[in-house]
């Protein structure tokens, strides 16, 4: 047992739990070939992921015959299906997205019941620059007004799933605060802080130890850094006690010259971090029980 008096979920010895974001929606497979398409392709990619050692995978689902944004019920549910065949691993649906309504995000969520859901935690600008084009190779602004958070954190909690809260900044750990206070959230809180997006904070170690001060107790947190960044950021977060999340939705390479040839490639060198600082990797059931997932 550790002596430093460091509140718990900054405890460098506790289990890491490791979640694989398999796809996104903004890559496609002339990027990267490994990016799923299919409910198959997404099942094996789960399975490689969680054979590595991730306990849970994060979803955003796609349209199976050309890869585009699927928001449908249909598509998260054969790829819910194909993966849950698979292997045991924790399931997390996005809920974020742009263009659509509050209900069609939150449609997946209520039909299938995962046992978390990804709950977006602020509005934002949401860019990527090209520093050698100087300029943004897309902008846009990703608008999550707190009616709508509520509205998608009354859904989640009516069917049990576990919201996770994404947050860009640390003023979107704050926005956490109020659903607190008016008994929305259940302990432990579950955060993920996102570094390295244009319009969030900015992909450093001290951005990442000041969003971790800023967390409540009872909380849970992982680590999501973004591009090339990552990590350098992954290693922060395992030792300042977090839990961590790689995927082909965050980064594509192993290496700087290197692309994962599949999701289990990122996340078997996660494990591999995670090991090298002492710590161990959670199981599946572990994440379960340190979440206080309700739904299977």
């Amino acid at each position: 047992m550790s002596i430093l008096p460091i509140p718990e979920h900054r405890n460098p010895e506790r289990p890491c739990i490791i979640t694989c974001a398999l796809s996104g929606v903004v890559a496609n497979r002339t990027q990267c070939p490994a990016i799923p398409y299919t409910p198959e392709d997404y099942a094996a990619e789960a399975k490689r992921a969680y054979d590595a050692g991730a306990a849970t995978v994060h979803i955003h689902a796609r349209n199976p015959a050309d890869g585009s944004p699927s928001y449908k019920v249909e598509d998260y549910q054969a790829i819910y299906d194909a993966i849950t065949a698979e292997c045991e691993v924790v399931t997390n649906f996005s809920t974020g997205a742009i263009g659509i309504t509050t209900e069609q995000k939150l449609a997946p969520v209520r039909e299938i019941k995962p046992a978390i859901a990804a709950l977006n935690m602020g509005s934002m600008n949401y860019a990527k620059y090209h520093p050698k084009k100087k300029n943004f190779v897309f902008e846009f602004v990703f608008a999550n007004p707190f009616s709508e958070i509520i509205a998608l954190v009354k859904g989640m909690n009516e069917v049990g799933s576990k919201p996770e809260m994404e947050c860009f900044d640390a003023g979107h750990v704050a926005n956490s605060y109020p659903l607190i206070d008016m008994g929305l959230l259940e302990a432990p809180y579950q955060y993920s802080l996102i570094l390295g997006v244009n319009g969030g904070i900015a992909p450093t170690i001290d951005s990442l130890l000041h969003m971790a001060s800023c967390l409540p107790n009872e909380s849970e947190w992982e680590l999501i850094g973004i591009s090339r960044d990552q990590w350098r950021l992954v290693a922060g977060g395992i030792s300042l006690g977090g839990n961590i999340r790689v995927g082909l939705e965050d980064n594509f390479y192993v290496e700087p010259d290197k692309m994962a040839k599949s999701n289990g490639d990122l996340v078997e060198k996660a494990v591999r971090m995670v090991r090298d600082q002492g710590r161990t990797v959670a199981s599946a059931d572990e994440c379960r029980k340190r979440l206080k997932l309700k739904n299977k």
